[in-house]
């Protein structure tokens, strides 16, 4: 569920030792079919639901037309947890990026089957979202759930969340916000507690791994991996 990157899910990123590539990307685009209720959402909520990329500072009281806590999601694949993280969190405003049009679609049309109020979506490249409309200290929180692990060892370097992009984000944050990130993939998720316990500016909130947090839900890949034995790792770090 990330600025959907790539392959099976979602992002890009590298390991200690791995060049970074020249530009980071949060995204690889692929192919994917707009169903009718998609199609459907994407014109009439889309208007309202999805914001245009602009390189320019976003006002965000007026996108979500209050002020609030805002909450940057990077790639949110289908919507599914993000659809439940914004009804159980109304006090909160979330900025959505993915670039997948399905994804898109499928998200507009659960805000609208659960009248959700506090999402805006950018279907735009997380990663010129973030330095060309956040501005420093104007996020509350990031979420980057299971984003593209790039299993081979030479494709680790595509993988989103390195120190960089971290860079990146931290600056955006308020002084007490979190990112808070979660994958299904070990060599990952070891890369992520590395690259996040790096960052000077950062601090772990678990010793190592978090608990789940109540908010995030468990979606039904994640489920079936479950099933099979597969593991989950939550990290969620502060900005100091």
């Amino acid at each position: 569920m990330s600025d959907t990157p790539a392959d099976p899910q979602d992002a890009d990123g590298a390991a200690a030792g791995v060049a970074h590539p020249k530009a980071i990307k949060s995204f690889v685009l692929r192919a994917g079919r707009v169903t009718t209720g998609q199609a459907k959402a994407l014109e009439t909520l889309g208007p309202r639901f999805v914001l245009d990329y602009a390189a320019r500072p976003l006002g965000a009281t007026a996108a979500f037309g209050r002020a609030a806590p805002l909450i940057l999601e990077i790639g949110f694949g289908m919507g599914d947890a993000t659809a439940h993280i914004a009804q159980v969190r109304p006090e909160d405003n979330f900025l959505c990026c993915e670039v997948h049009e399905p994804g898109v679609g499928a998200l507009l049309k659960r805000i609208g089957e659960g009248h959700i109020e506090n999402i805006r979506i950018l279907q735009h490249d997380a990663v010129e979202v973030i330095d060309h409309m956040l501005t420093e200290g104007s996020l509350d929180g990031v979420h980057i759930f299971f984003p593209d692990p790039w299993h081979k060892k030479r494709h680790n370097k595509r993988r989103l969340i390195q120190a960089p992009l971290v860079a990146k984000l931290v600056t955006r944050l308020k002084r007490g916000g979190y990112i808070h990130c979660a994958t299904d993939w070990e060599p990952y998720a070891e890369q992520i507690l590395q690259v996040l316990s790096d960052d000077p500016h950062l601090a772990n909130t678990a010793d190592g791994y978090a608990p789940q947090p109540a908010y995030r839900p468990l979606t039904k890949f994640e489920n079936r991996g479950l099933r099979l034995g597969h593991g989950v790792w939550d990290l969620v770090f502060k900005r100091t």
